[in-house]
């Protein structure tokens, strides 16, 4: 059976996506993942033909005998790829273990941690002013270093999803912040950066041999109330000519300044001053709702062309028309028990929505935005206007609503 092989997934998302496009390729596909719930839940991955589980997800022996066992059982791996952090460096080494086509595995170890693809691109024009806390600093030494900057941003290195991102205004805010993510990862380092006040965009990338496939740009709406928490997505970005040279520009430099000549990422990047500076660059396509938002957009499954990538194919489908997308996502404002959600089936009605996405199950504890995975729901919205696609998801994400029991 011609089969390919994930390394970890979520439950929804481009993850995902990625995998039922493999099934619709006619693939067997296999699932190695260390989260022992997807097991319970198995029925609910109909897409994942082998599901197998490891307690770590490395490029170890033990990964290695898996991968051996399912050869020896008949399966004929054409491609090993993941979609998830921290997971696609491990993929690459797979791939390349195996000696399959694979991507560009020493620009996935850079990105794959913060303080090492910002040390690589520390001479680059786009790189902000950072500084890089050692573990065991002491904090009076840090609060030196730092004092003159704010406002700042901590971030712990190896982390997805605004997990880990800070916001720190002023001396008290930075200490108490150093503080909570160092209880978080006491042997990690503290990546702190000058805060870069600006519009944020991410930029979907696919490179083939060194040329650019594909480029999307999306505009990021940013709630700064609890943590740095994406609330909205617009594609596409709407940007002048000389903007969106000077973008690709400097996303093409940064490509080639890492040595990223196959595979796929996104960099978040903000417009400072008439300057893009790179914010974060990740080896994978967004998560959430990005695989969906560019197929309604553009026809494209950007996460079936990855996929056709990872098996050496060099055909990527092309753009014919183009709607204005418009994501937002739903928060809660207080901490409790899910009772009920209403909403959905009203939303889901009005004209120009395309998809209303609700994640929590009832009896679920929900939580005030600390990281995207507090994100509960979405309303995808398209329309020939940006402005209208908009108005429509806001709308539509009105009708949706959370009764929770206080704990």
């Amino acid at each position: 059976m011609n089969t390919i092989v994930f390394i970890g997934t979520n439950k929804s998302g481009s993850s995902r996506d990625a995998i039922r496009a493999a099934e619709e390729l006619g693939y067997f596909t296999v699932l190695f993942t260390d989260r022992e719930n997807f097991f319970r839940q198995r029925e609910e991955f109909p897409d994942v033909h082998l599901m197998i589980y490891l307690k770590k997800l490395s490029f170890s022996e033990e990964l290695i005998r898996e991968i051996d066992r399912l050869s020896e059982l008949g399966n004929s791996i054409k491609g090993c790829i993941s979609f998830i952090d921290p997971f696609v460096y491990v993929a690459a080494r797979l791939s390349e273990y195996l000696g399959l086509a694979h991507f560009s595995t020493k620009a996935l170890y850079r990105m794959e941690d913060k303080t090492r693809i910002r040390d690589h691109l520390v001479t680059h024009p786009t790189t902000p002013t950072y500084t890089i806390l050692p573990f065991d600093a002491p904090l009076k030494l840090c609060i030196e270093k730092i004092k003159e900057q704010f406002p700042l941003v901590l971030k712990i290195p190896v982390s997805n999803g605004s997990k880990d991102v800070i916001l720190a205004k002023n001396i008290e805010e930075f200490t108490e912040g150093l503080l909570f993510l160092r209880k978080k990862d006491p042997r990690s380092s503290i990546l702190v950066e000058e805060f870069l006040n600006g519009i944020q965009y991410i930029i979907e990338v696919v490179v083939c041999n060194g040329k650019i496939k594909f480029a999307g740009v999306v505009e990021q709406k940013i709630d700064h109330k609890y943590r740095f928490i994406v609330t909205g997505y617009e594609y596409p970005a709407t940007l002048s000519e000389e903007t969106h040279t000077n973008l690709m520009d400097s996303v093409t430099s940064i490509l080639k300044y890492i040595e990223f000549t196959d595979g796929s990422c996104h960099l978040e990047m903000r417009l400072v001053n008439d300057e893009w500076k790179l914010i974060e660059i990740n080896p994978r396509i967004s998560g959430g709702a990005m695989n969906e938002i560019i197929m309604e957009s553009t026809g494209i499954n950007l996460a079936k062309e990855i996929i056709k990538l990872t098996l050496g194919l060099k055909s990527f489908q092309t753009i014919n028309e183009q709607k204005y997308v418009y994501v937002h996502y739903i928060t809660v404002n207080s901490t409790g028990r899910l009772l009920k959600i209403t909403g959905k089936n009203r939303a889901s009605a009005i004209n120009g929505v395309r998809k209303v996405y609700v994640k929590p199950r009832k009896g679920t504890i929900l939580t005030i935005p600390l990281s995207m995975g507090d994100r509960y729901a979405y309303v995808l919205a398209a329309s020939d206007t940006p402005e209208e696609a908009k108005r429509i998801a806001m709308k539509a994400a009105k009708e949706i609503k959370f009764y929770l029991v206080p704990l």
